[in-house]
């Protein structure tokens, strides 16, 4: 096993697309990375470069102590697994599975030692003769996974492998590669557009946008304590409720109604809100929004509120995949989770108060986080 580490790496493409911009991460000997972010963010491409499918504009890419820019994909000791599985479909699964071995001149006995172990692991040890024609799309990524692993690899390199995948066998593969890294203990580099696979994956994450690295931290952390807008608003599922406000002495102003949040910044600011921030009460008071109801969706454990916001919602960008970051203002873009007993009418109003300690300030400037 061995850490890899980008070190303020580069990529520019000869139409001039710098799809990755002064990248400094690393991974340590057998951490479980995951870069996620939008699409065209940069994080396939940074994976590439590690992997030597693409060469670096810039800086330099290591695998334990080997700065590897120069050296052959075939020689960086490195498995990917695609998000396109890329079995052969004229070899059986233990083909497959051997394949790479096969090339690197290992023994028939040692091969196949190796395939039955990792198909055992992978629960496919019955499927080692089917063709990939007959298998599923689940079977078909854990042979995929198998193949990787029978090498041994001082990293595994995985791009949007579960992408391919529904929703219920995603979340069985998510469970069987963390299962996985936990018994293998092997550096992995995963690369994501879903933040609810990086969120439940992930030692860390590291969050990239328009090529750059935004914040890269536990999951915990960038739920808690997000950087910035964009981390705020992309980390999170239903997404952080994100408003413009002002700050003043008395606290934060969102419309007619006000927050007691305590903070030294004067001015405008985003106020972020996550849905389960707030409880339904009964009653006005401090740190109770009035807000009235558009529509209301039953998840079974709980209920998600879609009410009238209190002031414009805010969302960037990439958030919205259009230039314009300002929607309406009488857009509904407040989101609130609540228990199931509560099924209010559309047009009704209801009363939530705020945890003021889960209350994030972000500069309308700069998008990053204020402190208090």
């Amino acid at each position: 096993m061995a850490s890899i580490a980008f070190e303020d790496v580069s990529k520019v493409f000869d139409d001039g697309t710098r799809a990755v911009d002064g990248l400094d991460l690393e991974i340590a000997d057998g951490e479980f990375t995951i870069l996620v972010g939008p699409s065209g963010s940069g994080k396939s491409t940074a994976l590439r470069m590690v992997a030597g499918l693409e060469e670096a504009s810039g800086g330099s890419i290591s695998i334990g102590s080997r700065v590897v820019n120069d050296v052959a994909p075939k020689d960086r000791d490195i498995a990917m697994v695609f998000q396109s599985y890329a079995l052969y479909p004229h070899m059986s699964v233990a083909e497959n599975m051997g394949f790479a071995l096969k090339l690197q001149k290992v023994g028939k006995a040692e091969i196949q030692t190796r395939v039955k172990s990792a198909a055992g692991r992978l629960g496919i040890g019955e499927l080692l003769e089917r063709r990939p024609k007959a298998l599923s799309g689940g079977q078909r990524q854990r042979v995929a996974l198998g193949r990787a692993i029978v090498r041994s690899p001082e990293a595994f390199l995985m791009d949007e492998p579960l992408s391919n995948l529904d929703a219920k066998l995603r979340v069985e593969m998510r469970a069987y590669i963390a299962k996985l890294h936990q018994e293998l203990g092997t550096t992995t580099l995963y690369v994501t557009h879903d933040q609810t696979e990086a969120m439940t994956m992930g030692d860390r994450v590291a969050v990239m946008r328009d090529g750059k690295l935004e914040q890269v931290d536990t999951p915990e952390a960038l739920y808690e304590r997000p950087a910035n807008l964009f981390v705020a608003g992309f980390i999170g599922s239903p997404a952080m409720n994100l408003l413009r406000g002002s700050a003043f002495e008395d606290g934060v102003r969102l419309g007619d109604q006000r927050l007691p949040i305590r903070t030294s910044h004067r001015g405008d600011v985003i106020v972020g809100i996550r849905p389960e921030a707030m409880e339904p009460v009964s009653e006005s008071g401090p740190g109770v929004l009035e807000l009235r109801v558009v529509l209301s969706e039953m998840l079974g454990s709980d209920v998600l509120l879609h009410l009238e916001a209190p002031t414009s919602s805010v969302l960037t960008g990439d958030m919205l995949d259009t230039a314009d970051d300002e929607l309406p203002d009488d857009t509904t873009r407040f989101v609130a989770r609540v228990p199931p007993s509560l099924r209010p009418d559309p047009g009704s109003l209801v009363r939530l108060r705020v945890d003021p300690d889960r209350v994030h300030l972000f500069d309308p400037s700069s998008e990053r986080v204020i402190g208090r």
